[in-house]
């Protein structure tokens, strides 16, 4: 497949770990893949502009390494919605730009991982939601799976919001966010069961391990 989006069951469950390590997963066999976070809230100054940790961390994964403006061409200083860190800072985000910057780096990569904002429902602005994105990219969507109380709730909830959109599931990723969640292994089992995608890999709790050590969990479609 020429990409993946990257969706998530909420903000703050680990789609940036997720992406990071699918892209060394995909990079073990052989490819070419790159990451791009399209819109990203809660930027930094630096001597080249504004930039955000998670597509920092992005850019790290990625080989090659493109240009930061086209992994990240909308990086909005408020750590806010994205709707609203655009309106603080005067950006109108335009699906335009992002759909050229994709295909930018589509000519240097065999596989592009675009991380999503938020859940599946989170607007990337006023007039476009993450599925406009989506199907105007024409990608496959990969489900981030917070491993924590209410989980098999979001996960549910999600992949029928993607599927009513019109989009398929390729796959989904367990990342166990919550160290002290009870039943971690029934909740998975039962997550496995009802979801209408396999899972690609369970993701352990390990604040701050290497992306590429992570991958090691992940068998991504054709890696076996």
């Amino acid at each position: 497949m020429s990409g993946f989006y990257v969706t998530g069951t909420d903000t703050g469950i680990g789609k940036t770990v997720a992406s990071a390590a699918l892209l060394h997963a995909l990079r073990a066999r052989g490819l070419r893949a790159v990451g791009m976070k399209p819109v990203a809230s809660g930027c930094e100054a630096t001597a080249s502009g504004w930039h955000n940790e998670d597509a920092l961390a992005l850019l790290a994964a990625s080989h090659p390494q493109p240009d930061y403006r086209e992994l990240n061409p909308y990086a909005l200083p408020a750590p806010l919605a994205p709707e609203l860190a655009a309106r603080e800072a005067g950006i109108t985000i335009e699906l335009p730009t992002l759909v050229g910057a994709f295909a930018r780096l589509q000519t240097v990569a065999d596989t592009v991982v675009v991380e999503g904002v938020g859940g599946w429902a989170a607007p990337l602005a006023a007039d476009l939601d993450q599925a406009d994105l989506v199907r105007a990219l024409r990608l496959p969507v990969v489900l981030v799976v917070g491993m924590r109380l209410g989980c098999i709730n979001h996960a549910r909830l999600s992949a029928r919001a993607i599927a009513d959109d019109g989009f398929e599931l390729v796959g989904w990723i367990a990342n166990h966010v919550d160290p002290d969640m009870r039943r971690q292994d029934e909740n998975f089992q039962m997550l496995c069961q009802r979801l209408p995608a396999p899972c690609w890999g369970r993701l352990p709790y390990a604040p701050g391990a290497d992306a590429a050590h992570l991958s090691k969990a992940l068998e991504p479609p054709g890696s076996s």
